[in-house]
């Protein structure tokens, strides 16, 4: 038989595993731990399960604790295996172990460490959906002020038809709408608290959760205990949410650079954004999208890192959701939050290029589908039959290096081939019916570019707006007014 006679912790472990985890928790977990060993006392002293006196000693020691211990200052010595213990320790040192062992009941590390994960990605969740609505907020007021604004629309990265830049933001907007609601809804899912479920199936001691989940700033506790400790899709749904966040907010990016290109020339981008090559001085380079698609990029990756380190595993309490998992998931708010800092203020300082937009569109003749259209109303023909004469007058103007507005005569010709008849269409009628802005203008329905709609598309999105920050207040205000809620329980305890 082989005897053992090594002590815990062994030194490759204590440096590859406990040190990391410890310096970790020092940056992260200090008061999540202090506010469930508070608020797990006046839980305990509520229900008559720990006696007035001694809830009372413990909250003294506890805040003696917050006082004198500094976490910052602190080296792991491998005295105790984590923070946890070391708190628990110093609590021995005041009281002794049986009066400190007290604050244990009805309790484990289990929910603790999910409540306190927990807690952390409610804070953060909320700052990234501060940025989150920011962002909306000043897409919105570009597209307001940009109402109008013409630019071109690509497909398959060709010039496609005219629309305006209000009408393009506006689109970008409904995404992060959407985005946003799938945020909020993976934020409701951290806001159910797994104190009370102990190891796996809650305690014999009459614990209340719902007082545990109340104090902590929770909107219930989470009802199966065993769930509590197992299920991790809090984690993999809040980083597959954010994930798809920055995968949809990449594609606009990627538009905002093909726009900058200098072929393309549609979106200018203001000198404060942009360097100048160190050896080709005519060159302005909007490097901050170039870091806007990369950061993007990093930001979904992290996230899966984070969801894929959960793929394979028990249905169980394990590590591999836990303390080092989690610290590695906080890598993406730092990602995201410049990566929504940065694409606000491009957005707000940014601006189409009307006179590339107008050479574009006259180059290309993307205002063709509405002669067909127009045709078809004027002169009743069948679209497929004026869809042959437009692409015929296109044609003929993009060999001859003309404007489609300068095609009427061509348009005649093509016309009169296709249908031996005369067009009932004027040469001002041609030209009105060719041109971009009434292109814009005659789209009217629901979700087009036109004014009218475009009005009503904005004061939809608006409501949508003020709903969304509705929800992240009444959250926030939540938990704002538990910790204040905790704070005044525990003095009473510390008073009594």
């Amino acid at each position: 038989m082989i005897k053992d006679s090594s002590k815990f912790p062994d030194s490759v472990y204590k440096r590859t595993v406990l040190a990391p985890l410890f310096e970790g928790a020092k940056r992260h977990f200090v008061d999540p731990v202090r506010d469930i060993n508070q608020a797990h006392l006046v839980m305990l002293a509520d229900t008559g399960i720990v006696d007035e006196q001694s809830a009372r000693e413990i909250a003294v020691a506890l805040a003696d604790i917050d006082a004198t211990v500094d976490p910052a200052t602190l080296e792991y010595t491998g005295e105790v295996e984590d923070y946890f213990f070391l708190v628990e320790s110093e609590l021995g040192k005041r009281l002794g172990t049986d009066k400190a062992g007290m604050l244990h009941t009805a309790r484990s590390r289990n929910d603790m460490d999910h409540t306190l994960f927990k807690q952390v990605l409610k804070t953060k969740a909320e700052t990234l959906l501060d940025q989150v609505l920011l962002l909306t907020d000043t897409v919105l007021a570009k597209a307001h002020t940009e109402r109008d604004t013409l630019i071109v629309a690509y497909t398959h990265g060709q010039p496609a038809q005219p629309s305006t830049y209000g009408h393009y933001l506006c689109a970008a907007a409904e995404v992060l709408q959407r985005d946003t609601d799938r945020l909020l809804s993976a934020y409701r899912n951290l806001d159910h608290c797994p104190m009370g479920a102990a190891a796996i199936t809650t305690s014999g001691f009459a614990i209340d959760r719902d007082r545990m989940a109340q104090l902590l700033g929770f909107q219930s506790p989470l009802l199966n205990s065993y769930g509590c400790i197992a299920s991790i899709d809090y984690i993999t749904g809040w980083y597959s949410a954010v994930k798809l966040l920055f995968l949809h907010l990449g594609r606009v990016i990627q538009d905002m650079q093909f726009w900058t290109a200098f072929e393309v020339g549609q979106l200018y981008v203001p000198n404060s954004l942009v360097q100048i090559s160190s050896i080709m001085p005519q060159k302005r380079n909007p490097v901050p999208i170039e870091h806007l698609r990369h950061l993007a990029s990093v930001t979904c990756g992290r996230c899966d890192t984070i969801v894929n380190t959960m793929h394979n595993t028990p249905f169980t309490d394990m590590n591999d959701s836990e303390g080092e998992v989690q610290q590695a998931g906080y890598a993406v708010f730092e990602s995201a939050g410049r990566v929504l800092e940065l694409l606000t203020t491009v957005v707000a300082l940014s601006s189409i290029d009307d006179e590339r937009v107008c050479a574009t569109a006259d180059k290309a003749c993307i205002t063709v589908t509405e002669l067909a259209d127009t045709l078809v109303r004027r002169d009743a023909l069948s679209f497929r039959n004026a869809h042959e004469i437009a692409a015929e007058t296109a044609r003929s103007v993009i060999a001859g290096n003309t404007a489609l507005m300068d095609g009427y005569d061509s348009f005649v010709l093509a016309f009169d081939r296709h249908t031996e008849t005369t067009s009932n269409l004027s040469k001002d009628e041609y030209i009105d019916a060719v041109s971009a802005r009434n292109f814009v203008a005659v789209r009217d329905r629901p979700g087009g570019p036109a004014p009218a709609a475009m009005d009503r598309a904005l004061n939809t999105y608006a409501a949508t707006l003020n709903g969304q920050k509705l929800q992240l207040q009444d959250a926030r205000q939540q938990r704002v007014a538990a910790s204040q809620a905790l704070a005044r329980a525990f003095q009473q305890l510390l008073d009594s």
